[in-house]
């Protein structure tokens, strides 16, 4: 999520939730923080054994139709 909207939703939600200045402040960081967290995606690493069993799975189905 872009920073700038993350922000602004984060603002919003920090005016509408908080009472006041400090429980304002600290909703903003609480919304701010869980916009960021929940779009995070780590990448997807696999192993070379992983690889190779995609690999063969791929290879698989036109070698059998090819058998017959």
């Amino acid at each position: 999520m872009n920073k700038f909207f993350r922000a602004l939703i984060a603002g919003y939600g920090a005016k509408k939730l908080g009472g006041g200045c400090f429980s304002t402040i600290l909703i903003f960081l609480l919304l701010y923080w869980a916009l960021g967290t929940c779009n995070a995606t780590k990448p997807v690493q696999h192993t070379f054994q992983q690889k190779q069993a995609l690999t063969t799975a791929a290879i698989q189905p036109a070698i059998d139709s090819a058998d017959h």
